[in-house]
């Protein structure tokens, strides 16, 4: 194993700087997935499972959401809520059971609802309740962008090192080319902020400035 004295963020700020192989590139048609941009996890003035990276991640997503409206492109939000009996958060929410734990994040609270500073169009975009890490688990997701003749996928949210790793993995894995906005990912701490975007960066996404996605949306003709 190599070892190294840079911080994970030294070491993500050096790949940037010198990229170790080509990207993949954007491809003809994209869908917006917004991972678990839900008060749970974006609201630390309200609640101690939320963090913050970006300060204006919030308005970044809703922006992109807004140019992928304008150009008939799909926009997903994914949420997590469980069951009142937590049944369905399954081994994952074995761990701790107090107020703030996962499977206790009921539909219809506060905790599960999309943040309330974004512009949802429920009549045009889709909302997926997911159970795991993954949007792409157990969930429509797949024949949703089979559909719509998708071969790029933008993955916004939280955590990096979780749920947004998870779906980008994922996205890769199911053949599609996956954008990782930079400024629209969050995390806990930055070490595993910036360690999950060295990883996605080398082997699975392009992480790339919200600015780069906004200029290729914005010239997007379809």
């Amino acid at each position: 194993m190599e070892r190294s004295n840079l911080t994970a963020r030294e070491l993500y700020e050096a790949l940037k700087n010198g990229p170790a192989r080509k990207g993949f590139g954007f491809g003809k048609r994209a869908a917006l997935v917004n991972v678990d941009v839900q008060h749970a996890y974006t609201r630390p003035d309200e609640f101690p499972t939320a963090y913050e990276t970006d300060p204006r991640q919030v308005e970044y997503i809703d922006r992109l959401a807004k140019l992928m409206r304008e150009r008939g492109l799909p926009v997903i939000w994914t949420y997590v809520a469980y069951s009142d009996s937590g049944d369905d958060c399954g081994v994952w929410g074995t761990r701790s059971d107090g107020p703030d734990a996962l499977q206790n994040i009921k539909a219809g609270s506060r905790r599960s609802q999309l943040d309330d500073r974004l512009t949802v169009d429920r009549a045009r975009d889709t909302l997926i309740n997911k159970r795991m890490a993954s949007a792409f688990h157990e969930t429509h997701l797949p024949s949703l962008l089979n559909f719509h003749r998708i071969d790029t996928v933008i993955v916004t949210g939280g955590s990096t090192s979780g749920c947004v790793r998870a779906t980008a993995v994922d996205s890769l894995s199911h053949g599609f080319r996956t954008i990782v906005p930079e400024e629209c990912t969050a995390d806990r701490h930055e070490s595993p902020h910036f360690a999950n975007l060295y990883d996605l960066r080398m082997k699975y996404a392009d992480v790339l400035p919200v600015n780069t996605v906004f200029a290729w949306l914005q010239a997007w003709e379809g």
